[in-house]
This record gives C-alpha cells, sequence and structure tokens, in this order.
C-alpha cells in the first residue's frame, strides 16, 4: 500500500492540529503556513506559537519552505479562513502549476462574503480537474489535539475517494463518517458561527441556558431552510457536521465566536475586539454573506438579520433581543 503524502495549506489552529495528529499516526505530512515568516519561526521552534501555544510538533512533521513547494503532494488539505481563499487562490495560480488530478480537502467554514461562495465552489471554480472533499464537525482543536473521542463528516461526491479519505482522517480518538452532501456539510459547519454570536451575545448579557437553547433550536431552522434554498438536504443538518457543530459552538467556553458575541454581549465594540483576537472569528464574516444571502432568496433568518444589525449597523444588543422576542406569533415550523 502506497504511504499518503499531505500537504496542509494554512497553518491557524485546526490545521496545526490536523497536521500533528496526522503525523503522529505515521502519515507524511507538509504544514504550509501563508507567511513565509511563520514558517521559519516554525521550524525553528517546532512549534506554532502564534496558534498552539505548548503544543510540540512531532519530529516527522515537515514545515515547507513554500507554498509552491506544498503544492506537490496529490493530497492538499485547505486550512484557510473563508476570507482570505480568494487572496490565496491568486497566489496558487500565480505558480501556473497544473493541479488535475490532485485531491484538495476543504477544512475551511465560512462563506465569502463577496461571491456568497463555499469554499469548495471557489476551488472548483478555480482549478479545474481537482477532485474536492470537505471535512467539518463538532471539532475544538483544543480537545483533539487532547486526543478527547471526538467525530468529524468527510463529504465526497465520489464514494471511492470518499472511502479513501474517511480511512485517512479516522482514528481510534477520531471518528470519521462519510457523506455525499456537500453543500449541507459546509453550509452548518459555516453558519453555525452565526448562531454561536448569538449565543454569546446572550451570555455576554446575562441571560440563561432557556435562551440559549432557543437560540440554538430556532437557530437550526433558519440554518436549514437557508441550506435547502442552496441546494443542500435536509436530513445533514440533523447530523454531525449539523446540530452537532452547533451545539458544541454555541456551548464552548473556548469557542472563538461564542466568545465574540459574548464580549459584544458585555458592551464591547467589534473593532476592539477583533484587534485583540490573533485567530478569525469566522461568523463575523459569514454573518454578512448569510444576510445577504436570505434578502436575495427571500429565506425568513430573524436570528442571522439581528446578529448582521448589532455588528454591521450598531444596533443594541438588547434591542435586538426585544425585537426576536415581540414578532409576530406563529406555528413552530422548520
Amino acid at each position: 500500500m502506497t504511504k499518503e503524502k499531505i500537504s496542509i495549506i494554512g497553518a491557524g489552529s485546526w490545521g496545526t492540529t490536523l497536521a500533528i495528529i496526522l503525523s503522529s499516526r505515521g502519515i507524511d505530512i507538509d504544514l504550509c503556513s501563508v507567511f513565509p515568516e511563520h514558517n521559519l519561526a516554525m521550524r525553528r521552534q517546532r512549534k506554532n506559537r502564534l496558534f498552539l501555544k505548548t503544543a510540540k510538533f512531532p519530529s516527522s512533521l515537515r514545515i515547507s519552505n513554500s507554498l509552491q513547494e506544498a503544492l506537490s503532494n496529490e493530497i492538499i488539505i485547505i486550512a484557510i479562513p473563508a476570507k482570505y481563499i480568494y487572496s490565496v487562490v491568486k497566489t496558487i495560480k500565480s505558480f501556473k502549476l497544473n493541479l488535475k488530478g490532485r485531491i484538495l480537502v476543504s477544512v475551511s467554514k465560512g462563506i465569502e462574503s463577496k461571491s456568497f461562495k463555499r469554499v469548495s465552489q471557489i476551488l472548483k471554480q478555480e482549478f479545474k480537474g481537482i477532485k474536492i472533499a470537505v471535512l467539518s464537525g463538532p471539532n475544538i482543536a483544543s480537545e483533539v489535539l487532547k486526543g478527547v473521542p471526538s467525530a468529524a463528516v468527510l463529504a465526497c461526491k465520489d464514494k471511492r475517494l470518499g472511502k479513501r479519505l474517511q480511512v485517512l482522517f479516522n482514528s481510534e480518538k477520531f471518528r470519521v463518517y462519510l457523506h455525499e452532501d456537500i453543500p449541507g456539510v459546509e453550509i452548518g459547519g459555516a453558519l453555525k458561527n452565526v448562531i454561536a454570536l448569538s449565543c454569546g451575545i446572550s451570555d455576554g448579557l446575562g441571560f440563561g441556558v432557556n435562551t440559549k437553547a432557543a437560540l440554538v433550536t430556532r437557530g437550526l431552522a433558519e440554518i436549514t431552510r437557508l441550506g435547502v434554498r442552496l441546494g443542500a438536504k435536509r436530513s445533514t443538518f440533523w447530523g454531525i457536521s449539523g446540530l452537532g457543530d452547533l451545539t458544541t459552538t454555541c456551548f464552548s467556553s473556548v469557542s472563538r465566536n461564542r466568545s465574540v458575541g459574548e464580549n459584544i454581549g458585555k458592551g464591547r465594540k467589534i473593532k476592539d475586539i477583533l484587534k485583540s483576537m490573533n485567530m478569525v472569528a469566522e461568523g463575523v464574516e459569514t454573518v454578512k454573506s448569510a444576510f445577504k444571502l436570505s434578502k436575495k432568496l427571500k429565506v425568513d433568518m430573524p436570528i442571522t438579520r439581528e446578529v448582521y444589525l448589532v455588528i454591521y449597523e450598531n444596533k443594541s444588543p438588547r434591542r435586538a433581543v426585544a425585537d426576536l422576542m415581540c414578532r409576530p406569533l406563529k406555528e413552530e415550523i422548520g
């Protein structure tokens, strides 16, 4: 059996976590930050002090010398925030490499705010002849790194390729399920961050579990409505990459998006919150895409709308809650 060789483009917390756990299992891994100075620091320190301060790299984990070098492997994991995906794609295309036949696995969770496209759509559009898969799920990087039993979903249209990748990522501490609904898996992973922002705002305002439970359940209804309108399967949103990821992100004390929302609820300005972070809270960008898509497609998404208004139009969080609670009465439907 041929030993798999994988490149991971993007050295944030999740890309680095995948690099460490896969390399620890004897898989050939090349990790590559899009910033050359970051690669130099990781190579020298054998750590990623920017995003994972204490985790040491296995001796077998390689840090690529350049982005161009990292693109030489057959399997390429894309761990780039959706906000920056077009910029990275532009750089890759400048190398004029033939990526036909390469396997690109997106682990990004966001919707690009200008094109309204999912990351896999952008990759498929920009690189002809590639094979696409998506890995997503309720995976807090620090927990996966500690070996806490976790689960994820690998979405791929090609069943044979999907099974190959499923075996590659699966381990006794990281169970991977196979799926065919790429849009559903990506949309669930992206939009849960918007609902996590709302739950964080609720926490910051001092509300309780009652409020959060309502936001999670009605948030799932919003995600499902938009997802189905965009071609996803309704059932996908009740699975690991939907409800599973949503609950984890909304309730975890270390969730970036929930934490950003909590700070908003406590009265901090979004620009000040983001300035103090070195990691990306995808929901801040994704809520723009979701709000604009909901208007364009005429999909009712009241929680998403209020989060957008709070972040981008300086609406009072308490006013947003009041407006949600005082909407016309309705039946509980999807």
